[in-house]
C-alpha cells in the first residue's frame, strides 16, 4: 500500500502499534479562529452573552476535549496528558484559539491539540449563535510538534 501507518497491507484501517516505541516527552501546539460580527464579539468581550462566560466555558470545553480525543477520533491512542493549555484571544472580528498539549508517551499529541482548538471554537459558536449564526470557523492547523522519532516540526 502507501506507507501510511494507519493502513495495513490490504489498505484497511488499523490502529498503529506503538508497543516498541520509546517513551519521550512530546508536545504539540495548534490554532484556529472563529470570525464573527462586531456585535457578537462585543457581547463576548463584555460578558453579555445570555448563556454565560463564553471564553471560560470554551476554554474548559477545549481542555476536556483534548482529554477525550481518542473517544472521538477512532484510531487515536488514549494518552495520559501531562498538560493542556488553551488560550483564547479576542482580535478584530474574531477569536483565536491556541492549544498546547504535552505528554510523556509513545505517540504524539497533535490530535489532542487540534481537537482542543476545534471544540473550543465550536463552543464559542454554540454559546453565541443567537447573536450571529454566520460565524465562520477556519484555519485550524498544527503550528508545532516536538518529541518522538520524527523529531521537531514547525509550520
Amino acid at each position: 500500500m502507501t506507507g501510511l501507518t494507519h493502513l495495513d497491507a490490504e489498505g484497511h484501517a488499523r490502529m498503529v502499534d506503538v508497543g516498541d516505541k520509546a517513551v519521550t516527552a512530546r508536545q504539540a501546539t495548534a490554532t484556529g479562529r472563529i470570525a464573527m460580527s462586531d456585535e457578537a464579539l462585543a457581547a463576548i468581550r463584555d460578558g453579555l452573552v445570555k448563556k454565560g462566560d463564553v471564553l471560560a466555558v470554551a476554554r474548559v470545553a477545549g481542555i476536556m476535549a483534548a482529554k477525550r480525543t481518542s473517544d472521538v477520533v477512532p484510531l487515536c491512542h488514549p494518552l495520559p496528558l501531562t498538560r493542556v493549555v488553551l488560550d483564547l484571544t479576542i482580535e478584530a472580528n474574531g477569536i483565536v484559539a491556541t492549544a498546547t498539549c504535552a505528554t510523556d508517551g509513545k505517540t504524539g499529541v497533535e490530535m489532542e491539540a487540534l481537537t482542543a482548538v476545534s471544540v473550543a471554537l465550536l463552543t464559542v459558536y454554540d454559546m453565541a449563535k443567537a447573536l450571529d449564526r454566520g460565524m465562520v470557523i477556519g484555519g485550524v492547523r498544527l503550528l508545532a510538534k516536538s518529541g518522538g522519532k520524527s523529531g521537531d516540526w514547525q509550520a
